[in-house]
Parts: structure tokens; sequence; C-alpha cells
């Protein structure tokens, strides 16, 4: 799947988005909930109050720095 110049709200359940491309993406307050990312890519995307499995991304982002002491990269979305 791609996804460009996207601008509604997201909210996706039970999908498979493995190796999908969001590009110039507008993933505020986006919800994904048992959603297959891997492998994906995010260029170009707004993740404020984004949730994964109900976890904001802004949280996972922060476990992934005090793990790592790495910033995430776009594969790391």
């Amino acid at each position: 799947m791609k996804l460009h110049n996207v601008r509604e709200e997201l909210d996706v359940n039970d999908a498979n988005l493995a190796g999908s491309r969001f590009d110039d993406v507008n993933l505020q307050k986006a919800v994904f909930t048992n959603v297959n990312l891997s492998d994906a890519t995010f260029s170009n995307i707004n993740l404020t109050n984004m949730k994964i499995n109900g976890v904001l991304v802004s949280e996972l982002f922060a476990v992934y720095r005090s793990r790592t002491g790495a910033e995430p990269g776009a594969a790391d979305c």
C-alpha cells in the first residue's frame, strides 16, 4: 500500500501494512491497532498523538532512546 498526500485522520484495525510507504501523510492522531508495520517506510509525516496499540508513538520513541541512546530512523517507526 502506498499512501501519499493524505490529510484525513486514520484509524486502522487488523491490517497487514508490511512494506507500505507513507509519504507526505498527516498521521496526527492516527490509531493503528493490531497492524503489521514491519518494513514500512515513513517520510515527511506528522506523528503528533499517533497511537500504535494504544501507546503514543512519542512514548515508544522515548523507550527506544532510553534503551539504545539513538534516535529512531524511518525504518524504526
